[in-house]
């Protein structure tokens, strides 16, 4: 049975966010809000948290993950970053955008997608989001909590998240109820931008 956490969207609780972070650090898969709807977490190097994560959303083996990340500092470790990207990235987070960016070999090959070689990284604008990240002082493996049969819409109720997966998860953040839209997906992998989902994020910047 998962734990569930109300914890002030505006002003989280330093208390709460600390303990989010140890069940993280003791293996957790935890539900947690961002800025466009509610998302699954556990750390990098959690290999049974992303099976149980690639569990509950029934995921294809070429899924693209997602790094949340507290600040473009923490990205270049596990994403290749050239000036013209990081001025882009510097110009639109935090914000509802996911960059696909060519992974580095401090990523976990299970994590990359295979032909590829890429990862998605975000830097949310969502409070409690950036002050996990900020307790946690790396980023989080995350992924959009969709349900299988509910392809494409993300959840965003917490009591209702809490009737399907308190018994899959370690722990559900109540955050509020949130906008559905997803991201806005770029790929920066190369010099010819791509926007490959119009979501939330403002698709202008990169046209």
């Amino acid at each position: 049975m998962s734990q569930f956490f109300y914890i002030h969207p505006t002003n989280p609780q330093a208390r709460l966010i600390g303990q989010a972070v140890e069940i993280l650090k003791k293996g957790g898969v935890i539900v947690y809000p961002t800025d466009s709807g509610y998302a699954l977490g556990c750390l990098i190097n959690n290999k049974q948290g992303v099976d149980r994560i690639v569990q509950i959303r029934q995921l294809a083996e070429d899924h693209n993950f997602t790094l949340l990340c507290e600040d473009l500092s923490e990205i270049s470790q596990y994403a290749k970053v050239d000036n013209q990207c990081y001025r882009l990235l510097k110009n639109n987070t935090p914000g509802a955008y996911t960059f696909i960016l060519p992974a580095t070999k401090e990523l976990p090959r299970r994590l990359m997608v295979s032909k590829r070689k890429t990862i998605g990284i975000r830097v949310p604008d969502n409070n409690i989001a950036l002050a996990l990240l900020n307790a946690l002082q790396e980023p989080l493996l995350s992924c959009s909590l969709m349900l299988p049969n509910e392809e494409n819409i993300t959840q965003t109720d917490p009591e209702e998240i809490r009737d399907c997966l308190e018994k899959q998860v370690d722990l559900i953040i109540h955050g509020g109820v949130l906008e559905p839209t997803p991201t806005t997906v770029v790929d920066l992998t190369d010099d010819d931008i791509r926007i490959l989902r119009v979501g939330r994020g403002d698709t202008a910047p990169f046209e």
